[in-house]
């Protein structure tokens, strides 16, 4: 066992001692039928931002980057071949994983938690996996890698299910909003949203059409002052959604919840408290920076706020998070 003592309110070992997937262990077939079960016109609707956007944003994540390799000291770009008509082109690139819409894997986030039960406390994710044993770091000799938890984990549940929305801009508006329990359960009945057990949940806030305006030169202070988004702070809405059984959450906006990174909470504490709930203590993934406009404005004009989902990440082992491309299907 790779712990003692478990996070209060958090559910390590409610799947097995070794479980990498998290809530995804909800996603059933039945679930997955219900999903389908939501499809009436067959109209479907990309929810990933071009992959170049938001443009410069966080130092350490940055615009993907294509390059082309020599062939014969030729570049592998309208390449023709001495001995044949045709033309080729081949590339490669250079891909920041949280750079733009993308999955949160489980090993993205985790905490300094006593797991061992001596007073210490340990850098230690989901499940109890460890920083450095499990999470190699880049001066390991094989890292960075994480050898548990990495997004491949996720892609092989076969992320496909019923999808639902709140549509946080209709309720609110765009201005800056930390959306609580109360908040919640008035989208839910105002909105007619059914949650179930299994289910994506989607807000939209309208970050994304702002992120979109700004043609690829975000302005941090205008982005940071709008939308809503879920505030961590209320033990409320925790809770709910530890009881809701929804197997992820997705955003337009760049962090699903409220945060403000000029105001630490202090030792001990987690800046990003819905990160702290849903990554590392319950094992649900993470979506952000989504383009759900067009979706939302459909569902809104149809009187609907259910769907099929289907958004696997890359599987690309060892990687803590991914570029998505989901489709939802009305």
């Amino acid at each position: 066992m790779r712990w003692k003592q478990r996070p209060e309110g958090s559910n390590w070992g409610d799947f097995g001692p070794d479980d990498q997937f998290g809530r995804m262990n909800l996603l059933t077939p039945e679930r997955r039928l219900g999903g389908i079960r939501e499809v009436r016109e067959g109209i479907a609707f990309t929810l990933s931002l071009p992959l170049d956007y938001p443009g410069p944003m966080i130092d350490m994540r940055k615009p993907p980057r294509l390059f082309v390799e020599q062939v014969d000291g030729v570049p592998a770009y309208n390449q023709v071949s001495d001995h044949c008509s045709d033309v080729m082109c081949d590339d490669g690139v250079v891909l920041y994983t949280q750079f733009s819409t993308q999955w949160d894997a489980l090993a993205h986030m985790g905490q300094q938690f006593d797991a061992d039960g001596d007073g210490i406390a340990e850098k230690v994710f989901y499940n109890g996996y460890r920083a450095d044993e499990h999470l190699l770091g880049p001066d390991h000799p094989d890292g960075p890698y994480a050898k548990a938890l990495g997004i491949e984990n996720m892609a092989v549940t076969g992320v496909q299910g019923r999808g639902i929305m709140l549509n946080f801009k209709a309720m609110f508006g765009t201005g800056y909003r930390r959306v609580g329990y109360d908040d919640l359960m008035r989208t839910i009945e105002v909105q007619n949203v059914d949650v179930r057990q299994g289910d994506f949940l989607l807000m939209h806030t309208g970050y994304d059409e702002a992120v979109l305006s700004m043609n690829r030169r975000p302005d941090r202070s205008k982005l940071d002052a709008l939308g809503a988004g879920l505030d961590g702070q209320d033990a409320r809405l925790l809770r709910w959604i530890d009881d809701s059984g929804i197997v992820a959450i997705c955003s337009d906006n760049l962090a699903v919840e409220a945060y403000d990174w000029n105001s630490p909470p202090g030792a001990g504490h987690a800046i990003l408290p819905i990160h702290e709930l849903c990554l590392f203590k319950l094992g649900i993934h993470l979506g952000e920076l989504w383009q759900l406009y067009e979706l939302a404005d459909w569902l809104l004009a149809h009187d609907r706020s259910a769907f099929l989902l289907t958004a696997p990440p890359l599987r690309l082992p060892g990687s803590v998070g991914s570029p998505a491309t989901p489709i939802a299907t009305v």
